[in-house]
């Protein structure tokens, strides 16, 4: 009976972190639309879904090298070419931390935990359109 209880459960948790990333990339899908910039947030969800298994459970912490990391540094890559960029990188991510409160913190401190800054603070105070080019 317990072990039947555990595979349930990663199947669940499987089934729900699916289920988070479609969410994600629906709605990012039309943020990208509505905002209008030169990078779409479509574009910014799909680097950040290599982490949907830390965003999700918190666990296992990402570290540099890693997929989930890979992906954040080539999100800093794509920041660091303009300032449209870098403030439409930060909107998609404000987007997605107010469309996931319960998972906001897990989003945050991802930058940390690679190791990279994209020159702007993942916090829902943070106004996208006073980010600068600091670091391009």
């Amino acid at each position: 009976m317990g072990m039947g209880m555990g595979r349930e459960k990663k199947g669940v948790r499987r089934v729900m972190g699916i289920i988070l990333m479609v969410l994600i990339t629906k709605i990012s899908w039309g943020e990208s639309r509505m905002v209008g910039s030169i990078i779409e947030c479509s574009t910014v969800t799909a680097q950040v879904s290599a982490c949907s298994t830390f965003i999700t459970y918190g666990a296992p912490d990402p570290i540099p090298g890693s997929p989930c990391c890979d992906a954040v540094v080539g999100l800093n890559a794509i920041a660091s070419d303009s300032v449209d960029n870098r403030r439409s990188i930060c909107g998609c991510l404000m987007g997605l931390i107010a469309t996931y409160t319960a998972n906001a913190t897990a989003i945050s401190t991802l930058p940390g935990f690679c190791g990279i800054s994209l020159g702007f603070n993942l916090d829902p105070n943070t106004d996208c359109n006073l980010v600068d080019g600091e670091g391009i």
